[in-house]
């Protein structure tokens, strides 16, 4: 790819304009195709990206919420463990960004076409959303929690307007852009090391043998607390990975992209979540487990810092979020600069969050939203590493960004082989889900049908490899034609 030309938001080339990667000022690449030029960033740099946004009270609760599954000690243990190794396919994940330049739903259109893009797309933006109003959620509560911890309880119209201003605190590192975020969140990830460091003090001066004996849980309760881990961690990441990857100059070596994503994100995240299983154990009481699990036996004096300190944490992990959710609307089709597409999610975030809290019930739809998720991303990160692999990690970058024609328009825009792979990779994951703690309560016709795995939820595992065998038999032949007329670029 020549360095003097990018592709806007709208997808016309042009000649580039001077965009430096420079931190705290507002970013006007989209997904544009970044010149050689700037891709400034280091894998070290993407290391702590990942690692300022998990070392986070989120990856901490998770710990906690597979724990009120009813799972003992070790079964919520291997969870992790198991959940976790999950990371190594946010690194494979990653590997295209370098290469290509541009985002992870602009590469997607290699698989599936412009227009056959769309959809997963559209999965994707929703996704991102949801991780959002997670996000904010979580800081509502924390703010409520807070006020009522000095005996004050926020009426309807105080908890609007706190809404209304974690929305907007939360969009101002993505209006910034990718290297504000990368700047911030390393040197954030510093200060939650050191805090989360005191909890962990805390938790293992309270430890005793006898906190260890619970009851065990079933197979399928326990399947269903792996795929929350595997949702919310490293398979639940890699429709970001891309979005984030495409600074590192195209001469990277691809093991350390992959290490620097792998161990950035996994090593806070299994830590964590093994804090928060042990934090559980402590006390049956907690300040809030509906909110952040923080057990009242710690020091008075910590609960207040540690929510106050949560607040920013949430905010940060909303950032990684907010970022890909607008560069996945311009992938979507819609004509709108990446500044405006922050605009249009943040309200769309503050608007359902509002919903949620005064009319729904957050802990039911997001467990649902968590288990759901994985029947569309595990098919299309299948058939996204499947491509890469067939196409030997060669790319067009002027093809993904043209509007119409190039090497990936095929058939009105549309790759058949990926769209009914992806289709069918989703039907195979709705029948062996078992998501009957959520809301939709649905669980899958093969969940209940082999012996020895009752109820168990192998939704992940059916979506990948459904997808991947598919594509490969429809696409195989022709995405190997496709690599070799592909010039190999460095």
């Amino acid at each position: 790819m020549s360095g003097d030309i990018t592709v806007g938001a709208g997808g016309q080339g042009q000649a580039a304009q001077v965009q430096e990667y420079v931190a705290f000022k507002v970013e006007q690449r989209g997904i544009d195709l970044i010149p050689d030029s700037d891709r400034k960033m280091k894998p070290s740099g993407l290391f702590w990206l990942w690692a300022g946004a998990v070392f986070n009270v989120e990856f901490f609760f998770y710990g906690t919420l597979i724990m009120i599954f009813g799972l003992s000690v070790g079964q919520a243990l291997l969870a992790i463990v198991v959940g976790n190794l999950f990371y190594a396919v946010l690194g494979w994940a990653s590997l295209q960004g370098p290469e290509a330049g541009t985002t992870a739903f602009m590469i997607s259109r290699a698989p599936f076409g412009r227009n056959g893009n769309r959809p997963v797309s559209l999965f994707n933006w929703l996704t991102q959303v949801g991780f959002e109003i997670e996000g904010v959620y979580f800081v509502v509560a924390t703010v409520i929690l807070l006020f009522s911890h000095y005996g004050t309880a926020l009426g309807t119209p105080a908890k609007i307007a706190v809404i209304a201003v974690a929305a907007l605190v939360q969009l101002i590192m993505p209006l910034l852009g990718h290297a504000t975020i990368t700047k911030v969140l390393r040197y954030l990830a510093y200060v939650f090391i050191v805090f989360f460091a005191v909890l962990a003090g805390f938790t293992f001066s309270r430890l005793h043998l006898s906190t260890f004996h619970r009851p065990s849980a079933s197979w399928a309760v326990w399947t269903t607390a792996l795929v929350l881990i595997i949702s919310v961690g490293g398979l639940g990441w890699t429709e970001n990975g891309n979005d984030y990857s495409r600074y590192l100059p195209r001469t990277t070596p691809k093991p350390r992209t992959f290490w620097a994503a792998v161990l950035g994100a996994g090593i806070p995240s299994v830590l964590l979540e093994i804090l928060g299983v042990l934090a559980f154990t402590v006390t049956a009481k907690t300040v809030g487990i509906a909110q952040l699990g923080v057990p009242q036996s710690f020091p008075g004096w910590f609960v207040v810092p540690f929510l106050i300190f949560a607040i920013f944490q949430l905010l940060a992990i909303n950032t990684i979020d907010l970022y890909s959710s607008g560069v996945t609307l311009q992938a979507l089709g819609v004509p709108i600069k990446r500044w405006g597409a922050v605009l249009v999610d943040t309200v769309v975030c503050a608007v359902v969050t509002g919903i949620i809290l005064f009319h729904g019930n957050f802990y039911h739809d997001f467990a649902g939203f968590l288990l759901y998720i994985v029947v569309w991303l595990a098919p299309w990160f299948a058939i996204l590493m499947v491509d890469y692999l067939l196409r030997r990690g060669r790319y067009d970058p002027l093809s993904l960004a043209a509007p119409r024609g190039g090497l990936y328009w095929r058939n009105g825009g549309i790759h058949w082989p990926g769209v009914i792979a992806q289709a069918l990779g989703m039907v195979a994951a709705l029948m062996w889900i078992n998501a009957a703690f959520a809301v939709p309560s649905y669980v899958g016709p093969l969940s209940n049908h082999f012996p020895g795995l009752h109820g168990g939820d192998f939704s992940w595992a059916i979506g990948i490899v459904v997808a991947a065998i598919t594509y490969y038999l429809l696409a195989g032949r022709r995405v190997r034609q496709e690599a070799a007329s592909t010039p190999v670029t460095r």
